[in-house]
């Protein structure tokens, strides 16, 4: 079934994890650890992406790695400034950005968990 942000190439992922994930545990997830996972949250899920050079260190999206980045995804932002788990400030065109992020993530990455404490869902 194709539909919006489908992968150019099937992805089988695992069912989603709900495990919670520290915030100390997702910064050192950050791909700099040579074998390491590479973990970005968004809306306070964890996603591996350890697979994408994008989010290693040198790649366009390492400023994600480690962190949630949902203000910067709804913001269409690789600022670190940007980088927060906070996005209640978003207009309300930012947060429909948000949503699509979590659409594009889902159908490529699994789901590890959820980051601990997070208050950040909806």
């Amino acid at each position: 079934m194709s539909g919006k942000f489908e992968p150019k190439t099937p992805v089988q992922l695992n069912p989603p994890k709900d495990d919670p994930i520290s915030l100390e545990e997702l910064a050192k997830a950050n791909g700099e650890q040579e074998g390491g996972k590479c973990y970005v949250a968004i809306k306070g899920l964890v996603y591996d992406v350890t697979g994408n050079k994008a989010y290693l260190p040198g790649g366009a999206y390492h400023v994600f790695a480690g962190k949630d980045a949902s203000k910067a995804l709804g913001k269409t932002s690789t600022k670190a400034e940007d980088v927060d788990a906070d996005w209640s400030g978003l207009t309300e065109k930012e947060k429909g950005t948000l949503n699509d992020w979590v659409t594009f993530f889902g159908k490529r990455y699994n789901v590890v968990g959820r980051v601990e404490g997070a208050t950040n869902f909806e």
